[in-house]
């Protein structure tokens, strides 16, 4: 196996792992790679391809077991383990993101949420207390953060990722509408539902 996906297959394989993840919550023990395609609309010979890239994880008529599949496609994406992130702003869309149980199913533990905002301080969200902004880098030193997640106005959103990227971190999820600056060696995910909507419209009305 290569060192490295490339981005169509990471992109793919999340979306494999989010519907495993879900059917076993759902109870399903086993998995066609049909029925992932229908969740997917990804086309089964592809899913196929894709898994047996690397290795032999289901049977021909029996499909996949879901334990063994979710741990596998764990490996590959190297997303085993606890992963730790902050997360910046405290306000509506900050407290959903905390609040959502999806992170903790997959290894990702929000160890820090901040704001700038005084009333904010010291309310709980999630499992965690909304620390001060000023709290940022040392909390990212000794809580051993990887990610920063931003949930701020799109006009705050910069500072924000100076701040994370001066503390240390490589990974920003940026919610916000900015376009961000970083240097070249720090990763940045921009995240616009409507933008996604409007992708899934074009394949849906054409």
């Amino acid at each position: 196996m290569a060192d490295r996906l490339t981005v169509g297959v990471a992109a793919r394989l999340s979306r494999y792992l989010q519907v495993l993840t879900q059917a076993r919550k759902m109870g399903k023990v086993r998995i066609s790679s049909q029925e992932i395609a229908e969740y997917t609309n990804i086309n089964a010979t592809q899913i196929r391809r894709d898994l047996s890239a690397f290795g032999k994880f289901g049977k021909r008529g029996v499909g996949y077991n879901i334990d063994s599949l979710l741990g596998e496609i764990r490996k590959i994406l190297r997303t085993q383990g606890q992963h730790n992130i902050a997360l910046i702003g405290a306000g509506r869309l900050g407290q959903a993101i905390a609040s959502s149980p999806i992170f903790a199913e997959h290894g990702i533990n929000i160890a820090a949420v901040f704001d700038t905002d005084p009333e904010k301080l010291g309310r709980p969200i999630g499992h965690v207390t909304v620390s001060e902004y000023g709290r940022l880098r040392e909390s990212v030193h000794d809580k051993n953060i990887i990610v920063g997640v931003l949930a701020v106005p799109a006009a705050g959103a910069q500072r924000a990722a100076d701040d994370l990227v001066a503390s240390g971190v490589k990974i920003i999820f940026n919610y916000s509408e900015a376009l961000l600056e970083t240097p070249a060696d720090v990763t940045v995910h921009t995240s616009n539902p409507a933008v996604e909507l409007l992708y899934a419209l074009y394949f849906h009305l054409t």
